[in-house]
C-alpha cells in the first residue's frame, strides 16, 4: 500500500532490503527503498559487523551514507537498520526519532527505541 505505481521496494532485493551470513549476522532495512537500494545497506551493515562493528555502529554507518544522499529538512526520506550477530548482540539506527524494533528470544520480547540523527 501508498507505493507509487511502478515503484519496487528494497524488501524483496538481497543486499538492500535484508541481508543474512551465517558466519556474521543479520540486518533488515525499512524506508525509503530508493536510497536503501542505491547503499546496498544490509549487505554493508553486516560487512561492517564482519570487519568489527557493533550491530548499532553499523547500521549508524550505514545511515550516515545513505543521509548524505538525501534532501535535508521536514519531509526526508526514512531510513532505519536493525542488525543482529551471530552472539545475539543486537543494534538498530536510524534517521528519524521514532524508529522502534523488537528483539525476542526465549526469556520474550523486548522493544526499543533506536538511536537515531
Amino acid at each position: 500500500s501508498n507505493k507509487l505505481r511502478g515503484r519496487v521496494g528494497d524488501s524483496p532485493i538481497i543486499g538492500a532490503g535484508l541481508y543474512v551470513d551465517p558466519e556474521v549476522g543479520g540486518a533488515s532495512a525499512t524506508g525509503q527503498g530508493e536510497y536503501i537500494i542505491k547503499a546496498v545497506g544490509c549487505f554493508l551493515v553486516v560487512e561492517l559487523m564482519r570487519q568489527g562493528a557493533s550491530p548499532k555502529e553499523a547500521c549508524k554507518e550505514v545511515v550516515r551514507r545513505i543521509n548524505k544522499r538525501l534532501p535535508a529538512g521536514p519531509g526526508r526520506p526514512m531510513a532505519g537498520f536493525v542488525a543482529i550477530r551471530n552472539d545475539g548482540t543486537s543494534g538498530a539506527f536510524a534517521n528519524v526519532d521514532n524508529f522502534r524494533y523488537t528483539i525476542g528470544d526465549a526469556s520474550g520480547v523486548q522493544v526499543y527505541d533506536a538511536d537515531w540523527e
